[in-house]
């Protein structure tokens, strides 16, 4: 932060924008604007029992251990929940990355729960042959059906997680982009005992913004449409957007460069307006 300001960049914090300032504010004091709000509204698969006391998105639980210290509680402010058996729903790169995070902070298993086989799952094969060799394991072919709530009489414990249904699953006939979409096989159900969960099944953006700011166009993801040839411009003059806003949730590489594109792109916007 020190080096961007060195560059001469004001950097004002805890502020929302459309909330702190409002989108009307923002035009009027800014000749341009870029936007890069990314992808951090995390998704949830919608599985019964998704609000009881030790279900977590990816984002949530990694943001608590790592920006904001929580395995280092009390001497930081925000606590990670003390885990002994975690299950992470997905198969992707941040799956890993919470799975082995889980068992880090001193979880006695943890398992990741992964509707598809092995031969589809999305994270790369280092992170996931890593995984393997820290202890984490895998139930393949498998799908959360219900998180289960205690049920006994201490009332200090209700409203939290003991558990997950699961089902198995097995790959029908390839659908129209080629991948096989798994079915709940007949008779399969089964129990995990289990006090976290971790849902890292990707994210959308976040529509605080968006929902403020109506005239800018979006797809049918929710994200901005951002034309690449002119540098991200979109559909609001001065305005630009570019990294998961538009292309949803990718690498930090890609963000980075499209961040040096639009740069670039309105530097020559501003200098062309400055000479009429």
């Amino acid at each position: 932060m020190d080096n961007i300001r060195a560059l001469g960049v004001d950097v004002d914090v805890n502020v929302v924008a459309s909330r702190t300032v409002t989108v009307a504010e923002i035009q009027k004091n800014f000749d341009a604007v870029y936007i890069a709000t990314g992808a951090g509204t995390p998704k949830f698969a919608g599985t019964p029992g998704t609000n009881l006391n030790g279900v977590f998105s990816a984002s949530e639980y990694l943001t608590r251990i790592n920006l904001m210290h929580g395995y280092e509680f009390p001497a930081y402010d925000t606590p990670a929940k003390s885990s002994k058996h975690v299950a992470v729903i997905g198969g992707g790169n941040v799956a890993m990355d919470a799975a082995r995070s889980a068992l880090r902070l001193g979880a006695e298993s943890v398992t990741v729960l992964y509707r598809r086989s092995v031969d589809e799952l999305p994270a790369r094969i280092e992170e996931y042959h890593h995984a393997v060799e820290e202890g984490v394991k895998f139930e393949f072919l498998t799908a959360p059906t219900e998180y289960i709530a205690y049920s006994g009489d201490d009332k200090n414990e209700m409203g939290k997680l003991v558990g997950v249904k699961c089902q198995r699953m097995e790959l029908g006939e390839p659908d129209a982009s080629g991948r096989r979409s798994p079915k709940p096989i007949e008779g399969s159900e089964f129990t995990l005992a289990i006090d976290t969960v971790i849902e890292a099944i990707g994210q959308s953006s976040n529509k605080v913004l968006l929902n403020a700011w109506p005239e800018l166009k979006t797809n049918k993801r929710g994200y901005i449409e951002a034309n690449e040839e002119t540098g991200g411009a979109t559909s609001i003059e001065g305005v630009y957007a570019g990294g998961d806003i538009v292309t949803g949730a990718a690498t930090v590489i890609l963000a980075m460069g499209a961040g040096k594109t639009a740069a670039k792109a309105i530097d020559e916007y501003l200098t062309a307006r400055a000479a009429k």
